[in-house]
């Protein structure tokens, strides 16, 4: 065999062994995406069963915390405990509910923002916790009316049972509910529900289902309410 010839061969069989290597590459790629893609999707669906349902602020659903008249104006807040803005906002509410309670159902969701407020999950916890022995406002009432103390503290377990305990709440049991995934799944659904329907920011406020300026004043909260009652 002349030396031309062996080149041939060799360059041959490198070609051949290429082919061969990229065979058996695509048959494998082939291979596991026909048994990955079924384990993935089997994933996606749990992933999406396990999340629980959410809801828009024009529906009412029996885990959200409301109060007010229930065929009232329907005022549906997101909020975070830990953001000031929000407090604020509790703050006008207070002032004038006892005013407008007769005609408004309020809505309260969570929308906690753990980027930039470390115990704001924790503080709806708390707040869950509290709703579970029916004490939820007045939860929400402490954690606001406090915000500007504990906010400042490294831990706040010990403070938040503080108010468990002063609103006369069986501690061992809310312990309990603080680790139960039901509680924690509320308020990741609360979260889902408030990006799906616009919420970027806290506190957001909707009106009979539509976003609303957050009010700066008590009058203008009055307002909102009064507008939406007239039409």
């Amino acid at each position: 065999m002349s030396k031309r010839e062996e080149q041939r061969r060799i360059r041959e069989d490198k070609q051949r062994s290429a082919e061969q290597r990229t065979a058996r590459q695509k048959l494998i790629s082939r291979i596991a995406v026909m048994v990955l893609a079924p384990l993935l999707l089997i994933l996606v669906l749990y992933a999406l069963m396990s999340q629980g349902p959410t809801y828009s602020p024009v529906e009412i659903a029996d885990v959200d915390h409301t109060r007010g008249n229930p065929e009232g104006v329907k005022l549906v807040v997101y909020a975070d405990f830990q953001c000031p803005a929000c407090a604020t906002e509790h703050l006008l509410v207070a002032q004038v509910w006892n005013s407008i309670s007769d005609r408004t159902q309020m809505v309260f969701r969570h929308y906690p923002l753990t980027g930039t407020h470390p115990h704001a999950w924790r503080a709806a916890t708390y707040a869950e916790a509290a709703g579970r022995q029916g004490k939820f406002w007045e939860m929400y009432d402490l954690l606001f009316i406090n915000q500007a103390y504990w906010s400042t503290l490294t831990d706040v377990d010990a403070e938040f049972e503080g108010y468990l305990d002063q609103l006369g709440l069986n501690l061992e049991q809310a312990r309990a509910d603080l680790e139960d995934e039901t509680l924690i799944q509320k308020i990741r659904n609360d979260q889902r529900s408030g990006t799906r329907s616009g919420v970027r920011s806290t506190p957001t406020l909707f009106v009979d289902g539509r976003l609303v300026p957050t009010p700066r004043t008590a009058s203008e909260l009055t307002a909102l309410i009064n507008d939406a009652a007239a039409s």
